[in-house]
C-alpha cells in the first residue's frame, strides 16, 4: 500500500464510519479496486478506525467532559447510568472479539460476495427503521444490550456499525438524537482498546509489517478529517430521517460488489 492508496482509503473510512454504509465493507471494496490487498490490511483498518474514534471524541467533547464530571461525583445520576449502559453494550462485541478473533480476521480478505450480501442486509435494516414510527424513549439497559448485539454483528464487513446500531435503537423506539449519540459514543472504548493493542504489537515488531509508518500516518489524518465532517453530517441526517437514501446506496453498491465477485 502506497501513500496515495492510504489517502484514498483513509477518506473512505472517515466518511463511511459514520454514514450508515459500512466502513469495513468499503475498505474491502476499495482495497480490491486499488489492488492494495496485503497482510497489513487489518493493521491499516485499526489505525483508521482509531482516527475516526478520535474524531468522535472531537465532535462530542462537551458531552464526554460532562459525563466524566458527573461520573466523578460518584452518584447514580444520569451520566453514571449512561456509562453503565455503554459498558453493557460492549459485552456482545467483547465476546465476539475474544472467542471469534481468528474467524473475523479471515473475513477481511477481499471477499466481495460477502461484502455485497451484507450491504444488502444493511440497506434492508435502514429501510425498516425508516418506516418504523418515531419514538421518544431514552436508551434503557435492555435496549443497550440489544444495540450492543447489533454492534457485534456489525464486525462483518458490509454490515454498517452506525447503521445497524442507530437503526436498532430507532426500531426500539429511541428518540433520533439520543440514538445517534449512543451509537457514536458506545464504540469508543472497544475501538480505542483494539487500536492500542494492535499499535503496541506494531511498535514491538515493526519489521513484521510491510506497511511503513508514513503511510499509516497519512491514512490516519485522512480518516480523522473526513470522519469529523461525516460525524457532524450524520447527526443532522438522523434527526431529519433521511436514512432511506443510504439504504438505496447500500443496495446499489451491494449488487455491484456481488456482480463483481
Amino acid at each position: 500500500m502506497n501513500w496515495l492508496e492510504a489517502l484514498i482509503l483513509g477518506i473512505i473510512q472517515g466518511l463511511t464510519e459514520f454514514l450508515p454504509v459500512s466502513s469495513s465493507g468499503h475498505l474491502e471494496i476499495g482495497s480490491v479496486l486499488l489492488d492494495a490487498q496485503s497482510s497489513d490490511n487489518l493493521l491499516f483498518a485499526v489505525v483508521v478506525h482509531l482516527a475516526t474514534a478520535l474524531a468522535t471524541i472531537a465532535v462530542f467533547k462537551e458531552d464526554i467532559l460532562l459525563i466524566i464530571k458527573d461520573v466523578l461525583k460518584f452518584k447514580w445520576n444520569e451520566s453514571t447510568q449512561f456509562v453503565a449502559k455503554i459498558l453493557l453494550s460492549m459485552i456482545p462485541v467483547f465476546v465476539v472479539a475474544v472467542f471469534f478473533k481468528d474467524q473475523i480476521e479471515s473475513l477481511f480478505v477481499g471477499n466481495l460476495l460477502l461484502v455485497g450480501a451484507m450491504l444488502l442486509i444493511t440497506g434492508c435494516l435502514l429501510l425498516f427503521a425508516h418506516y418504523k414510527r418515531s419514538g421518544d424513549k431514552r436508551v434503557g439497559f435492555i435496549s443497550a444490550i440489544v444495540i450492543g448485539i447489533a454492534q457485534a454483528v456489525a464486525v462483518l464487513p458490509g454490515i454498517s456499525r452506525s447503521g445497524s446500531t442507530i437503526a436498532t435503537a430507532l426500531i426500539l423506539g429511541v428518540e433520533k438524537s439520543k440514538a445517534a449519540r449512543f451509537s457514536f459514543l458506545m464504540v469508543l472504548i472497544p475501538i480505542l482498546g483494539a487500536s492500542l493493542l494492535e499499535l503496541i504489537d506494531y511498535s514491538e515488531n515493526p519489521g513484521a509489517h510491510s506497511i511503513d509508518t508514513t503511510t499509516l500516518v497519512i491514512g490516519f489524518f485522512a480518516a480523522f478529517i473526513s470522519g469529523f465532517i461525516a460525524c457532524k453530517w450524520m447527526i443532522k441526517l438522523v434527526k431529519s430521517g433521511k436514512l432511506t437514501y443510504f439504504a438505496f446506496y447500500c443496495f446499489i453498491v451491494g449488487l455491484i460488489a456481488i456482480i463483481s465477485a
